[in-house]
């Protein structure tokens, strides 16, 4: 197992720090958008949130409890720390092993630094969570399952046997999906809440990963110059 260097930290400043930092920028910048000169146009969201209020019933009210779950704290950090032992048992690779929680530290850090800075109203239907009303923008329990699941599927795409490696990532490409479903279909979030939640979240994964396969080359790089 390869030791720990200064140009894994150097990397992670440059490669994965700064760009997170111009995300959080942007996202921002469309909130302030969303609760100010759009807020208007995207009153009409909220009808998608009423359809699917006025349709509910106790096997589908059951059903998004589990799907929702999916993407809470609990279970990201269960599923998270079997991963890294999986990954980590299997490839003895450390740095591929922590792409998924470096993805999920990344935006946890983007959520929280979002929703402090923006403040938008849940949608106007009975919320079935118990939640912060005016903590909308955008969706942690998407931007969380986005994140996880999506490293999931770029760690899986090494798998050599095609049919497991299918199967995992169409499981993984399935659950955000579901996660967001049940977001609106309990009432706590907007759709484009959701929408930015799942970029937030493809993004911290894209660039934990990215840095993964920077420090693959240069370790490449590395063992080609030794003698």
């Amino acid at each position: 197992m390869d030791r720990v260097r200064w140009g894994d930290g150097a990397d992670f400043m440059v490669r994965v720090q700064g760009p997170v930092l111009l995300l959080c920028g942007v996202v921002v910048g469309f909130g302030l958008a969303v609760v100010g000169p759009l807020s208007g146009p995207l009153n009409a969201e909220d009808s998608v949130n009423q359809g699917l209020a006025d349709h509910r019933n106790g096997i589908w009210n059951s059903i998004t409890y589990v799907w929702s779950f999916l993407g809470s704290t609990e279970a990201i950090v269960g599923v998270c720390l079997v991963v890294f032992a999986g990954v980590l048992w299997h490839s003895r690779d450390w740095r591929l092993a922590v792409v998924p929680a470096m993805a999920i530290v990344l935006q946890l850090g983007l959520y929280l630094t979002v929703t402090a800075l923006i403040h938008r109203e849940r949608p106007s239907v009975e919320r079935m969570d118990a939640l912060p009303p005016l903590s909308s923008y955008p969706s942690g329990h998407v931007g969380a399952s986005t994140a996880l699941y999506l490293a999931l599927i770029l760690i899986a795409s090494r798998v050599e046997r095609v049919g497991v490696r299918w199967t995992i990532i169409g499981i993984c490409a399935t659950v955000p999906l579901l996660v967001g479903v049940s977001r609106l279909y309990r009432g706590v979030h907007h759709i484009s809440d959701i929408i930015v939640g799942m970029l937030c979240g493809a993004g911290c994964a894209l660039l934990a990963h990215g840095w993964y396969r920077h420090r693959m080359h240069a370790a490449t790089l590395r063992a080609r110059s030794e003698p």
